[in-house]
């Protein structure tokens, strides 16, 4: 009984076990140990966010600025040779698409994001997609189109699922065909004495629903002049030889990579060939298709959205072969002159399902085991 009664002892004390005071209430854990539950509790804290975790510090205002900057010979080609008209364009284009910007997210209640110069690329853009002699209120439709129903209801950059600037493009051309595929000025130096004319493709075209036939081997001269824009056409799509020079540049600066354009105006070279060598009095030789048009422009600075288009480099070959296949089909037996729009829109669509299928690998994933049969 005794022993019973007897005090414990300083170590049985600091053991965890509480100690009888004598009067039968539990004595608390002394102060020491609880402090070293916390310690052991309490570990390292990582915070995981999404990727991407290394970049190079660019941020989407930079990237934006370096695609205005390489369209910059092109557009100032545009203004030597349509003159005024070009600038008109131009200038209301971005000057709407930037005001369509800023009332859009305060009616949506959003921050405005003027400095980020999407805007200001989005109306460059579309600019570079309507001829000269585009009137100002169908511009303003563009934009319009471009900016609200592309890109802002769909909770604005970074969330569209099309590229804004071709879906103004696309619905001008469906609304208005007249004056997107039929008012077309000849080039002359600052836009003087230029004449109505139709685009090359556009010849091709009449000359096929009139029941002739085509026959295009472009000598040296006319392909140069095609290269250098001596032709009619929307204002970005007259100088492949500047809209090549801006994308060497996005590519050496490492705004886009070299997959989806030479993609897709490889397989826009591919298939015209083809369809040429079987029958070359109805399908024009493959580098008229290549240098006619708005190929260079959509396949640069189109094309490689970042939003719209895949993120892996065998998803972006897909994107762009889709997107010349397409091209090659409404050029050659399409209602309309030019595809390129309109592939690239169709692209666009089926662009999760590309990164689905070509998503790379997760470092250290490891394949499902199939079930045993």
């Amino acid at each position: 009984m005794e022993e019973k009664k007897q005090n414990t002892g300083p170590d049985e004390q600091t053991s965890g076990t509480p100690a009888d005071d004598g009067g039968g209430a539990a004595l608390p854990a002394p102060e020491p140990e609880k402090k070293a539950k916390k310690k052991e509790e309490v570990g390292p804290r990582f915070l995981v966010s999404s990727s991407p975790h290394v970049h190079e510090g660019q941020t989407v205002s930079d990237i934006m600025k370096l695609v205005i900057y390489a369209l910059l010979p092109a557009t100032a080609f545009s203004i030597f040779i349509f003159g005024f008209a070009a600038l008109r364009v131009i200038l209301i284009s971005v000057g709407s698409a930037l005001l369509f910007e800023v009332l859009s997210q305060k009616i949506m209640k959003r921050p405005v994001t003027l400095k980020d110069y999407s805007a200001v690329l989005t109306g460059l853009l579309l600019a570079l997609n309507l001829p000269a002699t585009s009137p100002w209120w169908m511009i303003l439709v563009g934009t319009f189109f471009a900016i609200v129903i592309a890109k802002q209801i769909y909770g604005g950059l970074g969330y569209n699922p099309f590229n804004p600037a071709l879906v103004g493009r696309v619905v001008l051309t469906i609304s208005f065909p007249v004056q997107m595929t039929a008012r077309w000025i000849s080039p002359s130096k600052w836009g003087m004495d230029a004449v109505t004319t139709a685009t090359p493709l556009g010849r091709i075209r009449e000359a096929l629903l009139s029941g002739g036939q085509v026959d295009l081997h472009l000598s040296r001269q006319e392909f140069l002049d095609l290269l250098v824009g001596n032709r009619a056409g929307s204002l970005g799509e007259v100088s492949v030889i500047l809209l090549l020079i801006g994308g060497i540049f996005l590519i050496a600066r490492k705004v886009i990579t070299w997959h989806t354009p030479v993609a897709f105006i490889a397989t826009v070279w591919i298939l015209t060939g083809v369809f040429h060598l079987v029958d070359p009095t109805k399908y024009a030789n493959p580098s008229f298709h290549v240098v006619a048009g708005g190929l260079f422009l959509g396949a640069i600075f189109m094309a490689t959205d970042y939003v719209t288009s895949p993120i892996s480099g065998r998803g972006m070959l897909i994107f762009g072969a889709g997107c010349g296949i397409f091209t090659v089909v409404i050029r050659l037996f399409g209602s309309y002159p030019e595809g390129v729009s309109f592939a690239i829109l169709l692209m666009n669509g089926i662009t999760p399902l590309i990164d689905r299928y070509t998503k790379p690998k997760v470092f250290g994933a490891r394949k499902k085991e199939k079930a045993a049969a």
